[in-house]
């Protein structure tokens, strides 16, 4: 379908507006945590602490999240999960006791969890009803969504504005923003399985590729978030401000790629484009850490950035083919697996730097991208332009 219907554009449109409220939410979360560290008065290890509530809410329920797409549609779960993901949001700059934000930031991871997968659910369900790829232009309105939460954070910082004022605000906008698009999304039904599995249930074998791809990429991703400004100062040796920059070369690579994903998956293939993205990894770290000076080191994170950009969207997007799992559960499964990755990961390199040094660190980082390669050889084939979603049978219910 070159040209889609106005019903399958509104779908479209409706799923590209959750991508933008899941990262224009976080982001602006992210970009007030200085005010709530310095206005509950935490050290560098106590908020390290309280900020794992969140992942910890996250891991914690997403096998939850995989038995739920089972049993009901993403769209209910979406809504489930993006009011609560809300609400949180509102509550956490009222916090003013430290148990009081932790509990509210696991809440909030939980409900992260469930606002994601499911809206990755409609995002398979909505690319099967394209013939083109659309997958990575989610994603990329995602970051775009990054950019101006963190934007809006800034701006609230340098005029002052109390963070509870600002959250709220975030949080009632997106939930108004929230009950407008809802009923323009995919009314899809789930592919119930007759087999009792337990709750905490990993990818079955014909998914353990695209899960350890998964892993591979987001432990990259991870760590350019959490070291590469470290990394630029300490190994790179420049100024706090050209380390910013560093990480914003990146961010703008990441983004770039997402938005140019589809076209490239619509010329080469998914395939092509993930081998593609292991040796831009590999290469990209490996470059880094080889040749420490600002600028080829800045090309290897703009290296590493368009590497990662596509990476997870496409795997979500191969994974809808499976036939021995509904998507929603695939994705949940996948997801466990991926998610250790970025929360494992980028605290082993520290340990590694500890004992040798950032730079070896960041090598051996990159040898994941390699592993992605490896991995992708392992996947069966796929001609290039051939529609990169044929996904689990989902019924559209009239007026969708």
């Amino acid at each position: 379908m070159d040209q889609p219907t106005p019903s399958l554009r509104r779908l479209r449109i409706a799923n590209a507006v959750f991508f933008f409220l899941s990262g224009f939410g976080y982001s602006s979360w992210a970009s007030r945590i200085p005010s709530m560290q310095y206005k509950l008065h935490l050290n560098e290890a106590q908020l390290g602490a309280v900020l794992f509530a969140l992942p910890i809410g996250l891991m914690m329920t997403m096998p939850l999240t995989g038995r739920l797409l089972g049993r009901f549609n993403s769209r209910s779960i979406l809504l489930i999960g993006v009011l609560i993901f809300n609400v949180m949001l509102g509550f956490a700059g009222f916090s003013s006791q430290t148990w009081q934000l932790v509990a509210i930031l696991f809440c909030f991871g939980s409900a992260r969890n469930l606002f994601n997968i499911s809206l990755n659910a409609q995002a398979v369900g909505v690319q099967g009803l394209f013939q083109r790829s659309i997958m990575t232009t989610f994603h990329g309105i995602w970051s775009l969504a990054g950019f101006a939460g963190a934007g809006l954070g800034y701006l609230m910082v340098n005029y002052n504005v109390y963070t509870s004022w600002h959250l709220l605000a975030v949080s009632i906008a997106m939930t108004i923003t929230t009950f407008l698009a809802y009923p323009y999304l995919l009314h899809d039904k789930p592919t119930p399985s007759n087999e009792k599995k337990p709750l905490f249930s990993l990818p079955d074998k014909h998914l353990l590729n695209f899960s350890f791809i998964c892993f591979a990429s987001m432990a990259c991703e991870n760590t350019m978030y959490d070291w590469s400004g470290i990394y630029f100062r300490k190994a790179v040796g420049t100024s706090k401000a050209e380390a910013t920059a560093a990480f914003a070369v990146y961010m703008i690579a990441m983004t770039t790629g997402r938005f140019a994903g589809d076209r490239i998956v619509g010329r080469f293939g998914i395939k092509s484009l993930l081998r593609i993205s292991g040796v831009l990894i590999c290469s990209g770290l490996l470059l880094a850490a080889i040749v420490p000076y600002p600028l080829v080191a800045g090309a290897g994170f703009i290296a590493v950035g368009l590497g990662v950009s596509c990476i997870v969207p496409l795997v979500f997007s191969m994974a809808g083919k499976s036939t021995t799992m509904s998507s929603g559960p695939a994705l949940a499964a996948i997801s466990t697996v991926g998610y250790l990755g970025f929360l494992i990961v980028p605290p082993l390199v520290g340990f590694v730097a500890q004992v040798l040094s950032l730079r070896w660190s960041f090598g051996i980082i990159g040898l994941l991208g390699a592993l992605i390669v490896y991995l992708v050889s392992r996947i069966g084939r796929e001609q290039p332009g051939e529609p990169p979603v044929a996904a689990t049978p989902i019924q559209v219910v009239p007026g969708a």
